[in-house]
């Protein structure tokens, strides 16, 4: 039976840069460096991004972007201040979805090795209720 979900691993090509996007947008916290070790695959980082932990490995970046992402939760209230640290280190935002009223409001950002990453305000138990209203935008 799953218990729940393990780790998230995103491979990149700068460790440093790609640990400022946790630190600075995310509220990571590096719990491990293996420095010039390597016990995986490559040299790595471990952070805890909201009880989660994100793995960062070494390597070659994504070919390409898509809609795949990895969404995170944040208040509302801080929206702008999200906004703000995205900017700062001038990371390219893609534009939301549509949405209807009452699904909560997002950020979508690239990371320079293509992943795409949401903030978004709202919740599941908010979303689906709002899906039994009906009528779509």
């Amino acid at each position: 039976m799953i218990e729940g979900l393990s780790h998230i691993t995103l491979i990149t090509r700068d460790l440093d840069r790609m640990s400022a996007i946790v630190e600075q947008v995310l509220d990571g916290k590096e719990v491990y460096s293996s420095g010039d070790d390597t016990f995986s695959l490559s040299r790595e980082k471990f952070f805890i991004v909201g009880g989660q932990w994100v793995a960062l490995m070494e390597g070659e970046s994504l070919p390409s972007r898509s809609y795949n992402h990895i969404a995170f939760k944040i208040p509302a209230s801080e929206i702008d201040d999200y906004r703000a640290r995205i900017e700062r280190l001038g990371l390219e935002t893609r534009e939301p979805r549509p949405r209807v009223e009452g699904e909560g409001h997002s950020i979508y950002f690239y990371d320079h090795d293509n992943h795409l990453f949401e903030l978004h305000t709202g919740t599941l138990e908010e979303r689906l209720e709002r899906y039994r209203k009906g009528v779509a935008a």
